[in-house]
């Protein structure tokens, strides 16, 4: 993926050098979506697995994931996506050529700056220069305004699946769209 600009923003892929700023914007994110409706203490072993600035490098430097991450004019991360393939899920098994889109996550600050619309094209874009010809995604039921800006975006409810936290089960939404 080549660097890109649109208004005071760059788009790019992540390198080893943003595991701290992704990991902070990650934990902050989740924590504020997803908090509330967990233990303290199955949301504090959930960052550090998944959003410490360790996890955060191996996700980087991951080979069958590319993170992508929309900066502002001085550098500093204002949103970041995870696109993974080779996830397995049920339910879209026999899609052809599909690639999950894993997170989506911005700054509040970034938000309604079409930051968003932005780094949702990009990954599009991305996956469609590897040859995947459908996105899919999973957000949480009740995760109304994210489900929304998903449905705008093109994506369709094809399934559920259980996403397990600690003791804590939710259903996601299965996402897809073709590309």
């Amino acid at each position: 993926m080549a660097t890109s600009q649109s208004e005071s923003f760059n788009v790019r892929k992540a390198t080893p050098q943003d595991a701290q700023a992704v990991a902070e914007l990650g934990t902050h994110v989740f924590t504020v979506t997803f908090g509330p409706g967990l233990q303290p203490d199955d949301l504090e072993t959930y960052l550090e697995e998944n959003y410490s600035v360790q996890a955060t490098t191996k996700e980087i430097e991951n080979p069958h994931k590319d993170m992508i991450v929309v900066t502002d004019v001085e550098d500093q991360i204002l949103g970041f996506a995870l696109l993974t393939r080779g996830s397995p899920e049920p339910c879209i098994q026999d899609i052809p050529k599909q690639v999950e889109l894993q997170r989506i996550y911005l700054h509040p600050s970034a938000q309604g700056r079409g930051v968003g619309k932005l780094l949702a094209s990009s990954v599009e874009k991305e996956a469609k220069e590897q040859g995947f010809e459908n996105l899919w995604l999973a957000v949480y039921e009740k995760n109304q305004k994210a489900i929304q800006i998903y449905e705008r975006l093109g994506f369709k409810t094809v399934g559920t699946h259980d996403f397990v936290i600690g003791k804590e089960t939710q259903t996601d939404l299965v996402m897809l769209k073709p590309l």
